[in-house]
């Protein structure tokens, strides 16, 4: 009788778990697991400074979609974070009436129950819509917007923000500074001179930039950006050893985007093989597979006894 009254309380108990998890209101309450505590913007520079004992990390190819979980959805990025500290990669897009709402494609049709351009319609109006996963099943979730989005993460986890060709730095920059979010947030460019503007307009963010060849790093190195307000998005091919060596000791950690072709490999060969991009030099996943490669990153982690004071 005890042991069926203990599993009666332990399904009830699970049930209840589950059930707060899928709320699509509220997201304070969502549950974290190891969270990157950043306080400051200094505290994000030292966090995502290399150096030999740096602390590789996840992170979520558009938020980390899975089944029931949709891309660019604050519920989904929960999830992920409940099981592995995780830098979120979002894409932020402009409404009709300038609100800055989270969605990758420039329409609706694909992640949502709405159609037509995402900038035809007005902030009230998408918040009627709801996500739409990776298997084209409804979800309760919503789409957020970068305010909501920043006031749940900081403390959480760290951004990587996919900026739109139509949204204005400035008005991306704006929130941030409302939010006071710039310990969380690392802006992402594609060229050295879109580098070059967001440190003109913020000198204290981070920034990703795309980064293939010692080329590409002196155009950087000519905006005059501090190597440790940097990362160097090298790729989605694994760098030649000699970039990510001249990387490496300016202090810059470099994500490989295994998103694609590398996942695949990961899918047949088996998931350890993302340690092994650690091991060449990667320190930053940008992954589909999140949970298969945080599976490897635990295991890299552990058998070299790499800790952060910024993870807990």
């Amino acid at each position: 009788m005890k042991i069926r009254l203990y599993c009666f309380v332990l399904f009830l108990t699970c049930v209840a778990v589950c059930s707060c998890f899928r709320h699509s209101g509220d997201t304070d309450g969502l549950p974290v697991g190891k969270r990157i505590q950043l306080a400051t913007v200094e505290d994000l520079y030292q966090f995502l400074t290399y150096d030999d004992n740096r602390y590789p990390l996840v992170s979520l190819h558009r938020g980390g979609p899975t089944s029931g979980y949709p891309e660019n959805a604050l519920e989904t990025f929960a999830y992920n974070a409940s099981l592995q500290p995780v830098i979120v990669e979002c894409d932020v897009r402009l409404s009709k009436d300038s609100a800055l709402v989270l969605m990758h494609d420039n329409t609706l049709n694909r992640t949502t129950t709405g159609r037509g351009s995402v900038s035809e319609r007005t902030l009230a109006e998408l918040k009627k819509l709801r996500l739409v996963d990776n298997d084209k099943k409804i979800t309760p979730y919503k789409i957020p917007t970068l305010d909501e989005a920043l006031a749940w993460g900081k403390g959480k986890v760290i951004f990587t923000l996919d900026i739109k060709n139509e949204v204005p730095y400035e008005s991306v920059i704006n929130v941030i500074r409302k939010q006071r979010a710039e310990s969380s947030v690392v802006i992402i460019t594609y060229s050295a001179g879109q580098a070059g503007k967001v440190h003109n307009l913020a000198g204290d963010l981070m920034i990703s930039a795309s980064v293939k060849n010692l080329a590409d790093i002196a155009r950087l190195n000519e905006k005059d950006i501090p190597d440790n307000k940097l990362l160097a998005f090298v790729g989605t091919r694994e760098a030649d050893p000699q970039l990510t060596k001249v990387l490496h000791d300016h202090g810059i950690m470099c994500i490989l985007g295994t998103q694609g072709n590398l996942d695949r490999q990961a899918a047949k060969k088996g998931f350890q093989l993302y340690a092994s991009f650690i091991e060449r030099g990667a320190d930053i996943l940008s992954t589909n597979r999140p949970i298969e490669a945080g599976r490897a990153l635990n295991f890299y982690i552990k058998k070299r006894g790499i800790s952060s004071k910024f993870v807990q």
